[in-house]
């Protein structure tokens, strides 16, 4: 009877043993299957939005969030657009390149409150800044330190600050389709443009030149999330 117990003990501190090892085993099972999920996660997917939803309204925070992408072109090669919907006529001239429409973004900013100007046309754009709500700027990536400003991503040659507002411009958009939702000097078609500048600022009269600031944007075809707000 006693060799008997010892048999039963020693059963029960192997079974004991066991199931200590099979917690340790499911615990790690789960680290692993979440760091698998992580490096399955599409370099598409930032911010809350992917290419499956390029924009989204946050009415809460007061926010529009769109996917962009990088055009490294314009890291040497001066334009006047900031983000521009690819497939618009304009989607391969800007620094980072819009997923989500120029309608789409026109109606996300209606929704968090903006009020268009609707001040330009084609004939007193080149004397005339845009008007309408002020619009903050922001631009991250996975892996970024935090939300840069547009002026710390696109230079302005002259030094001067990028300052934008909710042109509107909704039925010259969508009739001319450039694609334009951000333009870098004021403009009668782009969606939101900067008010630092007239229209052909940059094209015309030349006095300044536009460019992604390479040393802070992350390179060419980096998916990115631009995040758009009513300036306080």
């Amino acid at each position: 009877m006693k060799f008997n117990k010892k048999i039963i003990i020693a059963v029960v501190l192997c079974v004991s043993m066991m199931g200590l090892v099979g917690c340790g085993s499911s615990n790690g099972g789960n680290s692993a299957t979440q760091k698998q999920e992580e490096k399955e996660k599409t370099p598409d997917q930032v911010g809350g939005v992917s290419l499956e939803n390029p924009i989204n309204v946050d009415k809460e925070a007061g926010t529009v969030t769109v996917l962009a992408q990088v055009n490294g072109k314009y890291f040497t090669v001066p334009t006047r657009h900031a983000s521009v919907f690819m497939d618009g006529s304009n989607g391969a001239k800007s620094v980072l390149t819009a997923y989500g429409t120029h309608e789409e973004f026109y109606n996300a900013l209606v929704e968090i409150g903006a009020e268009p100007g609707n001040n330009m046309t084609p004939d007193n754009a080149s004397t005339t800044k845009v008007e309408g709500t002020p619009i903050d700027l922001k631009v991250t990536w996975n892996g970024a330190d935090k939300e840069y400003d547009v002026n710390e991503v696109i230079n302005d040659s002259n030094g001067n600050k990028i300052a934008f507002k909710f042109g509107g411009n909704h039925d010259r958009s969508i009739e001319k389709h450039t694609g334009c939702l951000t333009c870098l000097d004021s403009c009668p078609v782009g969606i939101i443009s900067n008010s630092t500048y007239a229209y052909g600022a940059v094209e015309s009269t030349k006095e300044v030149e536009f460019t992604g600031n390479q040393d802070v944007l992350p390179e060419d075809g980096t998916y990115v999330v631009t995040v758009y707000s009513i300036a306080k």
